[in-house]
């Protein structure tokens, strides 16, 4: 990998953007990379949390500049052709990246990230299709494009307008400005903000073991829900639940998760099955 490292331990997949002298750009590597990555531990059932970080002062500066000139760009022998070609191949490139961040929110375990220092333009993408999201105290949040002529097209709109309220994302969308994590605190963009990178990862990657001691199934089951009530009516979620608990409810793993709390001791929960197609 090009972009990232990677390290599983007791059942947590830490993720970690490895290019701290390019500000973590996103690259075309960047792009292939981050969903291959979330697909093999999420479909393999290698790990039962992801967390997502960075190195360096910044998290990312968005989208490497190296990839505008290739978005349109086709191999047709003509200008002509060329030309009437461009936007079909746009269309195309612009889906194509989009389902590197949808492939986070796809996956079936729950994803965490931890941002330091500027996270920028496709930096918003990213952070935005993950389950949680904390930062330091010193980190901001630009949705960049605006400056560059552009309306942000990977996946913030429609995802950023969930989580904090309208007039705050037409505001970062129409003025383009730096945002303050304490602000993005406030918003709710945001669970919590610490002093240091150093407490960041450390409160992050406790969260996260934290999680990966509850039954998988049972967590599963919640990010499914959860996300399928963000998108529906109250009276399509209340019976999506009731359908979902009718096929996926295990009365084994909840005796288990009784004697555990009873004993005091970690409970023994199966794994999701792993994808036999991935």
């Amino acid at each position: 990998m090009k972009c990232f490292d990677l390290t599983i331990e007791n059942h947590v997949a830490h993720i970690i953007m490895n290019r701290p002298d390019k500000r973590n750009s996103m690259i075309k590597e960047f792009w292939e990379e981050l969903p291959q990555l979330v697909q093999d531990i999420d479909h393999g059932s290698k790990a039962r949390v992801i967390v997502i970080s960075s190195t360096g002062p910044h998290f990312t500066s968005g989208l490497d500049t190296s990839l505008f000139g290739s978005l349109a760009r086709s191999d047709a022998e003509t200008k002509e052709e060329q030309a009437l070609q461009a936007q079909s191949i746009f269309y195309n490139e612009v889906t194509r990246l989009q389902k590197t961040f949808t492939a986070l929110e796809a996956a079936r375990i729950p994803i965490l990230i931890a941002i330091q220092g500027g996270c920028i333009g496709g930096g918003l993408d990213l952070i935005t299709a993950c389950d949680m999201r904390y930062a330091t105290k010193d980190a901001f949040f630009t949705l960049f494009e605006t400056n560059l002529a552009m309306t942000a097209d990977v996946g913030t709109f429609p995802r950023l307008a969930k989580l904090i309220p309208e007039g705050y994302v037409k505001e970062m969308a129409y003025t383009g400005k730096r945002i303050t994590a304490a602000d993005a605190y406030r918003f709710g963009l945001v669970n919590e903000l610490y002093d240091s990178q150093e407490e960041l990862l450390r409160a992050v990657l406790e969260i996260a073991h934290e999680i990966a001691s509850k039954a998988p199934l049972a967590v599963h089951g919640c990010k499914t829900v959860i996300n399928y009530s963000r998108d529906h009516s109250t009276k399509d979620a209340l019976d999506y639940i009731a359908l979902w608990n009718a096929s996926q409810f295990k009365i084994e793993e909840i005796f288990e998760a009784m004697s555990a709390i009873k004993e005091n001791r970690p409970g023994n929960f199966v794994d999701l099955p792993k994808h036999k197609f991935s």
